[in-house]
């Protein structure tokens, strides 16, 4: 008993320093969203999350406990056989220190993209950044100053005057995205198609890979 309970303490510790991460599930696919829709790509979805968006469709990430602890060895080697562009998700990945994994990805050559609502701090080396703020919690630190992309989920017409908050945030170089929330979309995309016609500095986002019946 002793034993078992001194195993789980050093996984935990493990996965405090990011050396171990809650791993829920990874597969190679297409990228379905933003400025990288169409990109083949390594996605590592990372167990784990606390903002509470009542439309997530992955809440069964939320609870880390469920998802194995996994190294960063195993999971870095198997993204490597894949693809040079990985992108880590989740869950919220930035519950957890995001630095081990992105430097073994480094070392690889591989390209480091990440998903994230921004609401725990920035950790980690990214070569693309998808900012997607929740109001439940809202994003913190320099992320604003880092994002690549900045991509707002519509579920109503209050998300507009949201986006427009979280844009006035974000760098200049910053792309701006709109994207309709999926048991919305019929709904919602022609609002969007009509915003984005009156404020063309935001971009239409689709949930691609669900329309194309992929991962």
């Amino acid at each position: 008993m002793y034993l078992c309970i001194m195993v789980k303490n050093e996984v935990l510790a493990l996965v405090d320093k990011g050396e171990m991460l809650p791993l829920m599930e990874e597969f190679y696919t297409i990228q379905g969203e933003g400025f990288h829709k169409g990109t083949a790509a390594y996605f590592i979805r990372v167990g784990g999350c606390d903002v509470g968006c009542h439309w997530c469709d992955v809440k069964e990430s939320w609870n880390a406990a469920t998802h194995p602890p996994t190294t960063i060895d195993t999971i870095v080697n198997n993204a490597a056989k894949y693809s040079n562009t990985i992108v880590v998700t989740g869950g919220e990945p930035l519950t957890w220190n995001m630095a081990p994994l992105t430097e073994a990805l480094k070392d690889k050559k591989l390209q480091t993209h990440i998903e994230t609502s921004g609401a725990y701090t920035l950790t980690g080396i990214w070569d693309w950044i998808c900012l997607s703020p929740k109001k439940n919690k809202l994003p913190q630190g320099i992320i604003y100053d880092k994002a690549d992309e900045l991509k707002m989920i519509i579920y109503n017409k209050n998300d507009f005057k949201f986006a427009e908050e979280q844009a006035a945030k974000v760098n200049k170089d910053c792309i701006l995205y709109l994207q309709p929330e999926w048991s919305v979309k019929d709904k919602m995309t022609p609002l969007i198609v009509d915003f984005v016609m009156k404020n063309p500095q935001w971009k239409v986002s689709l949930q691609t890979h669900k329309y194309l019946n992929i991962p």
